[in-house]
């Protein structure tokens, strides 16, 4: 009987590699991830026919058809430079972004005339957030390239990597859309620019300025910035978090005033589904004075109210809530408390307290100090909703001291923040963000 367990054909090639070698006996046991992740230990500079060798055993037992092809192609002809396009094609599509740059460099090299090798090479580094490198891959080729999309591609990665010089520069050079599919992502980066044009008084938008670049790149005004951690590399995010009943209020209380400082008067609190959101939104309703009810998509001058995105969209009828989110109605106002900054919504949030990489609600399973010492998971906390809200509305908002090393974070820089940009604020539809922008963050796995 034939069994999928370690199966391989037995005259099947070996790679030479000590690096790939383990990589290859990861998968002798399935680990296609652990596999993976030697593969990209092992560095750029591994025979690029035993790399493939390795991803097309793994993209073979994912059931990558595709990767699978394109790698054997390229195990047999390592020095193609269709072999090494395929290849690095089939990465993209399958989310193997970093294993894909080396070979379309070759491709590259190789092909030096070819804008289907750049794109995918620029797709490639954008995945990654490597926009300068994107940006200095198109650079390259401006005496041939066209507007539309190189053009258009050098703006968008010169934005998303702090260049605002050279992209207005190279925006003012790009005439409209010869093809209807470009007028979305034309209008997205003309709000863009817009947007910078009014963050750049009131703030320095340079590398560690990550309230200024959030609300460049996807129109969010940050309610806070983490006091830990920003000169270890975190930059205002959080990595993990374990977050409090006084986070949710201290989130409230700076959505209430960037309201009035951008002169923004909703009418009432929607409550999106989900456990989380619900407490939250309860809890905005007391703390913003406003009626309290469920969402329902397209209604005006709101403030829809979300704990997490990502836990919105899990819900029964969170997703059809999000869609109809995207569209915004006149006035409405989407906050969200805790947004993953490394796998970011679909949905960009006009108002976000706080960025982080994994968090813990307060009313889940947090972590404590057992009775022995040793680290445990506490109970959830199974009170109805509105006696959670009440539990936020009653903490004690005091923002937490921080490691002393991040700078301040007082509410006046966020209200004058707010005033100043209100203009270009709340407009567009809210399409998710592809990136992090320019200002770089610690990633833990």
């Amino acid at each position: 009987m034939f069994s999928r367990r370690n199966h391989r054909p037995k005259s099947a090639a070996l790679p030479k590699s000590a690096a790939l070698l383990d990589a290859w006996r990861s998968l002798d046991t399935g680990d296609v991830p652990g596999a993976l992740r030697q593969v990209r230990a092992a560095g750029e500079n591994q025979p690029r026919e035993e790399v493939a060798l390795v991803i097309g055993r793994a993209a073979a037992a994912a059931g990558f058809d595709d990767l699978r092809d394109a790698s054997a192609t390229l195990a047999a002809a390592p020095e193609d430079a269709t072999a090494l396009y395929r290849f690095g094609y089939a990465c993209v599509e399958r989310g193997l972004d970093d294993l894909a740059v080396p070979p379309l460099r070759e491709a590259l090299r190789l092909s030096p005339g070819s804008f289907a090798v750049v794109h995918e090479l620029v797709a490639a580094y954008e995945s990654q957030g490597l926009h300068r490198d994107a940006v200095e891959l198109l650079t390259g080729y401006e005496k041939s390239f066209s507007d539309w999309p190189e053009r258009y591609l050098l703006v968008h990665n010169a934005i998303l990597s702090g260049d605002l010089e050279l992209a207005r520069r190279q925006h003012a050079l790009l005439p409209a859309p010869p093809d209807p599919q470009w007028l979305a992502p034309r209008d997205r980066q003309n709000r863009m620019l817009e947007r910078a044009a009014s963050a750049a008084g009131t703030t320095s938008l340079d590398g560690t300025d990550l309230r200024g670049w959030q609300f460049v790149i996807g129109g969010t005004l940050l309610g806070t910035l983490s006091p830990y951690g920003f000169t270890a590399g975190m930059t205002g995010r959080y990595a993990f978090l374990q977050d409090s009943y006084a986070q949710c209020l201290l989130g409230l209380q700076r959505l209430r005033s960037l309201l009035a400082a951008a002169e923004v008067a909703p009418r009432s609190v929607s409550l999106l589904p989900g456990r989380g959101s619900r407490i939250l939104g309860l809890a905005a309703a007391e703390v913003l004075g406003l009626p309290a009810r469920p969402f329902r998509p397209g209604e005006p001058e709101t403030v829809v109210i979300a704990y997490d995105l990502a836990e919105v969209a899990e819900e029964d009828g969170g997703r059809e809530a999000l869609l109809g989110l995207v569209e915004r109605a006149p006035g409405q106002v989407l906050h969200e408390h805790a947004s993953c900054w490394t796998d970011a919504p679909g949905v960009a949030a006009d108002s976000v307290t706080l960025l982080h990489q994994s968090v813990v609600a307060p009313w889940a399973e947090q972590l404590r100090a057992g009775a022995g010492g040793d680290v445990e998971r506490g109970p959830a906390d199974g009170r109805p909703a509105e006696a959670l809200a009440a539990e936020v509305v009653g903490a004690d908002p005091t923002p937490a001291p921080g490691d002393g090393d991040s700078p301040g974070d007082p509410a006046e820089v966020l209200e004058a923040f707010a005033a100043g940009v209100r203009d270009s604020w709340l407009r567009g539809p809210r399409r998710g963000l592809s990136s992090s922008g320019p200002v770089r963050s610690s990633r833990f796995a």
